[in-house]
């Protein structure tokens, strides 16, 4: 895809996929670090908790600094880019770590307590003004329909700031567990973004997104991205204080020092 291409179809869907990132030897050496980092520190951990560890770990950064990867933010957003955030995140197989417990009579996990990502907004998160969010999926492993890929509605990220409300299920990996009321979401519209192992998706931080249970017996991991253009800034919110203590820069220069402090 050129990056024109890229840029236009981003504008009108709010997302673009299955772009390539990684070679065959970039990919398995960094599902070789990341199998490190699961024995030392556990699958219920590494599920979602390896949040910023691109400033402790090189090998991390270099996946967030990828140039094809940045190539498709620039065409985005322009020469000049922040890395605001990162993490990883694993939805094991049903009987892996971090699955509901079994209450079954056949040993399985009910699919209502399994693992799963509710229709949201990312920007409700965020706090961030002034310019886009960018979120990259990078897989690790294949991501498809049935352990748990992406998926999004398009179009969504023209509609603005969306209500968010506690979520009624079990499950929700949303930190603050919230999600868009389900009169809200038009999920007939819904696209599916399955991913093969070394490509990546991107989406705007307004796109309305989810994603289901991993129902199959194969890792769905993925490392999550955000990216802004310098000219981004964070919104000061008192009720609820935000911190930026992982920004660095990823391309260009950044004449505005909004994230300095």
């Amino acid at each position: 895809m050129s990056a024109q291409k890229l840029q236009d179809t981003y504008n009108q869907q709010g997302y673009v996929s299955g772009l390539p990132v990684l070679s065959p030897a970039e990919l398995s050496d960094a599902r070789q670090a990341f199998s490190a980092l699961e024995e030392e520190f556990g699958k219920e951990y590494t599920q979602y908790s390896l949040h910023n560890v691109h400033l402790q770990y090189q090998w991390v950064m270099a996946l967030a600094k990828n140039p094809r990867l940045l190539e498709a933010i620039k065409s985005v957003v322009g020469p000049d880019v922040l890395l605001l955030d990162s993490r990883f995140i694993c939805k094991y197989p049903t009987s892996g770590a971090g699955a509901a417990t079994t209450d079954q009579a056949d040993g399985t996990v009910p699919e209502h307590q399994l693992p799963y990502v509710a229709w949201h907004q990312d920007m409700r998160y965020w706090g961030i003004d002034g310019g886009p969010v960018l979120s990259v999926w990078l897989a690790l492993d294949d991501s498809l329909e049935d352990n748990g890929a992406l998926k999004v509605i398009p179009g969504t990220h023209r509609s603005g700031m969306l209500p968010h409300e506690l979520a009624k299920r079990h499950g929700n990996m949303l930190s603050v567990n919230q999600e868009i009321p389900e009169h809200l979401v038009d999920s007939g519209k819904a696209v599916l973004c399955p991913l093969l192992a070394g490509q990546m998706s991107i989406h705007d931080g307004f796109l309305v997104h989810a994603s289901d249970p991993n129902m199959s017996q194969r890792r769905r991991c993925g490392l999550v991205i955000r990216y802004v253009p310098p000219f981004a800034y964070p919104i000061h919110d008192l009720d609820r204080p935000r911190k930026f203590n992982a920004v660095v820069l990823a391309s260009g220069t950044d004449q505005f020092n909004h994230f300095s402090s």
